[in-house]
């Protein structure tokens, strides 16, 4: 007897398990397929939002304002662009920043560009960095009165020193460092800091002489004057002391020197004796004769014991430091000595007197 004799049901049941099994991997094949263009959808839609492959038409010729935050990547800078109609494709964008080396160089700010620019074009414009716009440049140098310093501003801008003056006096700015009210021109001596500025074309004469009083107030602010004070002196002598620094120094390593002969003459009570207060008291000059010396000025420091009311100049950071904290020395007398502005030091007046001797026949002073 046969085995399918025996057994006749077992072969439709193989049958049918073998269509299955075919219909099995013919669905898993479709599926396979179907999955397989889904998949390939998701990723084209990932990979085209990764590498930025969207495409939006604008109107080009239209001008727009756009403002790039600190810190904004070339993506997003990018997508800003897209959003303002600017370019079509930020990750065209993106891809441009990076391969020309300038991804890290797109500067933040206001920009006014057009609809329709070259990504070329937009990076060039945000590597150069925004339009500053209409601003001008001021320059104030050290040593210069008050008086000097509004002329100068004057030959730099539209205001004329009589306007600068009225708002000078008129109370249009202030400082914590005025020592009361402005009465005179002089006692705003020492208190606009030489420095170069920058202002917006439409900023006002109140605008800019606040910022350059503002600037001494920070500067002086930023010393410790503890030295001083421990002379009895205040953070306003010391800038006045810095003035006279200013106005008699010419290296900086000798700043801190003649701060200390001014003050151990203040210790001692001598009279400071400063050629640069007497010129001041006369209004200028670059000598000092012994007609000179006999101004009746409470600026003219060899008839007024102590410091002079303010200062008689605008000064740099290096005097305000010298002032601050003048060298340790016992000199009492200094005399120009050397064709560079260097200074000789003595505590000695019979030496004084010979070092002056010295300089004269040597030409430096007359």
């Amino acid at each position: 007897m046969s085995y399918y004799d025996e057994y006749p049901e077992p072969a439709p049941k193989r049958r049918w398990l073998v269509l299955v099994k075919w219909l099995v991997v013919i669905g898993l094949v479709v599926g396979s397929l179907v999955l397989g263009v889904l998949g390939m959808k998701v990723l084209a839609g990932y990979v085209g939002d990764l590498i930025g492959t969207e495409e939006t038409t604008v109107v080009a010729g239209v001008a727009v304002e756009i403002e790039v935050l600190p810190g904004a990547s070339a993506r997003q800078i990018g997508d800003l662009l897209v959003e303002a109609g600017v370019i079509g494709s930020a990750g065209e964008f993106d891809r441009y920043v990076r391969d020309a080396g300038v991804s890290n160089r797109l500067q933040a700010g206001s920009y006014e560009l057009t609809t329709g620019m070259s990504v070329a074009e937009v990076a060039a414009v945000l590597t150069e960095g925004p339009d500053s716009g209409d601003v001008y440049r001021i320059t104030v140098i050290e040593g210069l009165t008050v008086q000097q310093t509004l002329q100068s501003i004057a030959r730099q801008t539209d205001f004329t020193v009589m306007h600068l003056e009225a708002v000078l006096l008129g109370g249009d700015v202030d400082s914590e460092l005025l020592q009361g009210p402005v009465t005179v021109l002089a006692d705003w001596e020492g208190l606009l800091f030489p420095d170069t500025y920058e202002f917006a074309a439409d900023a006002t004469a109140e605008e800019l002489l606040g910022t350059l009083a503002a600037t001494t107030e920070t500067r002086v602010g930023s010393i410790d004057w503890s030295a001083l004070e421990e002379r009895g002196l205040t953070p306003y002598d010391g800038l006045i002391i810095a003035s006279l620094i200013e106005r008699e120094a010419l290296l900086d390593e000798e700043r801190p020197i003649i701060a200390s002969v001014i003050v151990n003459r203040l210790d001692t009570g001598m009279l400071l004796q400063i050629d640069a207060t007497v010129l001041y008291a006369i209004g200028g000059g670059t000598e000092v004769t012994l007609e000179d010396l006999e101004v009746d000025s409470p600026y003219n420091t060899y008839k007024n014991p102590g410091l002079p009311p303010t200062p008689i100049a605008g000064v740099r950071l290096a005097s305000l430091v010298a002032a601050s904290a003048p060298s340790e020395t016992d000199y009492i007398f200094y005399v120009l000595t050397g064709e560079d502005g260097s200074h000789s030091f003595t505590d000695d007046f019979d030496e004084f007197l010979r070092m002056q001797e010295q300089a004269r026949l040597d030409g430096v002073i007359p």
